[in-house]
């Protein structure tokens, strides 16, 4: 079962369309034995914008060599989680690491932040606190500022907005759009999973539409058919539909969950840093 609408001239061909279908299928984020696969580890890197040294996870594609540079995308979590929710639950470097083995990734470093920047950043307790909430509209700061600096400071990788990526799930699909739609001078490959009540209205999202037609290579919104949060990722589908802006639109079976948001990741990542031709696509 697979559902997805395209708007008209949607920058993707139609190779990387019919990727972007998929049901991912049958252990596709299970462990296998591989020759080369990627590395996971933890960084810690200043943050101004808080006040302290804040906590972010790095995966490293297989073969990653310094004498290269790669293209990053930032993967950002939901209310409840922190810096190590894709790795509980979404098995990120497993999804990878067997896209790398089929040829289907383009090689990169994936940089899992926590997107909740404040002082005590830990998930727990009251998720819905107030200050809580403000925190991770506070993390734009703390991302722009601080954590891509950093990793451009210490990594081998491009430094230029069509080599970087920010998607998430739920909230983090929320700040995707806000933050990403909101730096099309910083973010090339914008896309938000089930994207919570903390993204924008879509006029406040892209209050000039033209910049997204003409600069951004990837613009992804989904969400599951049974999610109650589908509503936000319609609307902002509907607004990018009136408006002609190109955009993937899946909307695919399953809630509000990881099932759905690993599958997402599945495609998204098959899609990214990859040329493509522009393409009418109804």
């Amino acid at each position: 079962m697979k559902k997805m609408i395209c708007t008209a001239l949607c920058v993707l061909s139609v190779n990387l369309i019919a990727q972007a279908q998929q049901v991912a299928p049958k252990g596709f984020d299970v462990e296998q034995q591989l020759a080369s696969t990627g590395k996971i580890d933890s960084i810690v890197y200043p943050s101004k914008t808080v006040g302290v040294s804040r906590k972010a996870i790095i995966y490293t594609s297989p073969g990653y060599n310094t004498t290269k540079e790669y293209p990053v995308l930032y993967l950002l979590h939901g209310i409840g989680g922190d810096e190590r929710e894709w790795l509980r639950h979404g098995n990120p470097q497993v999804i990878f690491d067997n896209l790398y083995a089929q040829g289907k990734m383009q090689p990169m470093l994936v940089i899992m932040p926590n997107g909740r920047a404040m002082t005590d950043d830990r998930a727990g307790g009251n998720v819905m606190a107030p200050d809580r909430v403000a925190a991770f509209s506070t993390f734009e700061k703390d991302l722009l500022n601080d954590l891509i600096p950093y990793v451009e400071s210490r990594f081998s990788v491009k430094k230029d907005r069509e080599h970087r990526a920010i998607f998430g799930l739920s909230m983090g699909g929320g700040q995707a759009l806000n933050f990403g739609l909101g730096h099309i001078d910083t973010f090339a490959w914008v896309g938000g999973f089930s994207s919570a009540p903390n993204t924008k209205l879509p006029q406040e999202l892209l209050p000039v539409p033209k910049e997204a037609k003409d600069r951004l290579k990837l613009l992804w919104i989904s969400c599951g058919d049974q999610d109650g949060l589908l509503n936000i990722s319609k609307r902002t589908h509907d607004y990018l539909l009136e408006h002609q802006v190109p955009h993937v639109y899946y909307l695919e079976p399953g809630g509000h969950d990881f099932n759905v948001w690993r599958n997402d990741l599945y495609n998204v990542s098959q899609l990214l840093f990859k040329e493509t031709k522009s393409k009418e696509v109804k």
